[in-house]
């Protein structure tokens, strides 16, 4: 089958997370012999920010690690049209221009393909006129990252079926690295989310940090001056954007990790952890948690990673995990047998295409023998 992807960057993870898992699907589906494209704005801001800071190198790192993956770039004049008549199956992410998905929507009411909407963000909670404002009628389906979320698609009436699809870890790249030692004690990877965490950066990182006197590295962009002369202080070393290709290894030479989730996600997306989640546990690397709602039961709390309800209680769980190896080691077990069992991209991919079926993709049968060899 051939997949088209419209993405806001497939190339440049800065500042942009939804690239992990995105490239985690794309990459599991032509494991299994299908065919799969990026189409992303030439001008994207994603896109445009890694450029700017890492040069045409970013580019090239992506190519490198993720030579089986086809990703282009468009702009005025570009024959979407074209590339839509060629496609069984097209994915839109959130991020696409509003004028883009109306377009491509007009596309599929004269075209065979099956044509999904992919919403991983807030804005139906935190912005609903712009989602509001979305043309979706001629799309097939609606794919979201959650529970809360599809209820609230179902609610407000947007898009024909809404289905919940939780992100997941490429565990073809991120898995534990046993030939890199520990050097330092935490490590956390997130960018600076404006005001949607600085609070939360400071209660569930800088504080507790600085009170055990932990080593430590901070991978992320967008933190201003303040906040970096803040991590320096509690003795974390701030070291900017990461490649995500190489954060199976920065896992590997720290001892812990943490999850600082964005306030709009804690306070009305509840059950949405971010893939930094999936991917630490996918990493074997115990794992610490500031307070989010796991109501879909994800993950199992207190065996898979732990929760931390406040600062105090961040601290005393690290100071745990780093003075008690059996702890520290059989939290990274449990963390990775969940991920394992429940949420790599080759699970999300056979739910795909489960979805696929049920919006009447005649192809779906075809490839179910092949789906089935993987498994």
């Amino acid at each position: 089958m051939r997949f088209l992807f419209y993405t806001h960057s497939a190339v440049s993870d800065w500042n942009h997370g939804n690239a992990h898992f995105q490239r985690g699907i794309m990459r599991e589906l032509v494991a299994r012999g299908h065919e799969a494209v990026a189409l992303e704005p030439a001008d994207g801001w994603s896109r445009s920010n890694l450029l700017a800071e890492q040069g045409p190198f970013a580019i090239e790192r992506f190519r490198k690690d993720f030579p089986e993956l086809m990703a282009l770039t468009y702009g005025p004049g570009f024959a979407h049209e074209a590339w839509l008549a060629g496609a069984d199956v097209v994915i839109v992410h959130e991020w696409t221009d509003k004028d883009l998905v109306a377009r491509i929507g007009q596309a599929r009411a004269y075209g065979n393909f099956t044509l999904l909407f992919h919403d991983t963000h807030h804005r139906a909670v935190s912005a609903t006129q712009a989602i509001a404002a979305l043309q979706l009628e001629h799309y097939d389906g609606v794919l979201v990252f959650g529970e809360v979320l599809r209820e609230s698609y179902l609610r407000a009436g947007w898009g024909k079926r809404v289905f919940t699809w939780h992100e997941a870890a490429d565990d073809r790249l991120f898995k534990p690295c046993p030939d890199v030692e520990p050097v330092s004690d935490l490590v956390w990877i997130g960018n600076w989310g404006d005001d949607e965490r600085s609070a939360e950066i400071a209660e569930f990182l800088i504080e507790p940090a600085s009170a055990l006197a932990l080593s430590g590295t901070v991978h992320g962009v967008r933190y201003p001056t303040g906040a970096r002369a803040a991590l320096a202080e509690a003795g974390l070393r701030y070291d900017g954007w990461i490649a995500n290709a190489d954060v199976p290894k920065s896992f590997a030479r720290h001892r812990v990790t943490m999850h600082i989730p964005r306030r709009p996600y804690r306070e009305s997306l509840p059950g949405i952890p971010t893939i930094r989640m999936f991917e630490a546990m996918a990493c074997g690397i115990p794992l610490v948690s500031a307070p989010w709602s796991d109501v879909e039961g994800l993950f199992r709390a207190g065996t898979d990673f732990l929760f931390a309800r406040n600062g105090a209680e961040m601290r005393d769980h690290l100071r745990d995990v780093l003075n008690d190896s059996q702890r520290a080691e059989a939290l990274a077990a449990s963390g990775r047998e969940t991920i394992l069992a429940r949420h790599t991209c080759r699970h999300r991919v056979d739910e795909l295409f489960d979805i696929l079926a049920a919006c009447g993709n005649r192809e779906v049968a075809e490839i179910k023998p092949a789906r089935e060899a993987v498994a």
